[in-house]
């Protein structure tokens, strides 16, 4: 069971997450063609389907972060979306020049990191202050 001071401190944790990504979703909403275009740039394939693909991802995971929502499935498709994009979106293995690979070195890594509070996000689940939350029974085992 989970003391009040926990699902507070999970709360702030989902809220610090769901920034990063709201903001990055909407960015990519206002500017979706500059958006289409930096990932053709970037080679990425099936770019039709991976656009909206992650700027859903960004804007209803961050909104889905928030309100504590199906939070242990939400975090794994969050961690993998983390990895997909340190890959795709930072490899600082092919970049030759020194100050944007040293830029795409802390962008890989600062995604790993993320995928790693993702995760424990699915052990500790949402939290007595998320929908999850206030779905589940307040006695025994809880799965939040």
């Amino acid at each position: 069971m989970t003391r009040p001071v926990d699902s507070g401190v999970i709360f702030l944790a989902r809220i610090a997450l769901a920034v990063l990504f709201l903001w990055g979703g909407v960015m990519k909403l206002a500017g979706y063609a500059g958006f289409v275009g930096y990932l053709q740039g970037r080679g990425v394939p099936f770019v039709q389907i991976a656009a909206p693909l992650a700027t859903a991802v960004e804007v209803l995971g961050g909104l889905f972060l928030i309100v504590g929502f199906k939070i242990r499935p939400l975090a794994l498709v969050m961690a993998v979306y983390a990895v997909a994009t340190a890959i795709l979106g930072h490899d600082f293995w092919n970049t030759t020049d020194p100050v944007m690979q040293h830029d795409m070195v802390i962008h890989f890594w600062k995604n790993i990191g993320l995928a790693g509070g993702f995760l424990l996000l699915f052990v500790t689940g949402a939290g007595r202050i998320s929908i999850d939350g206030a779905r589940t029974p307040r006695g025994g085992l809880s799965s939040y």
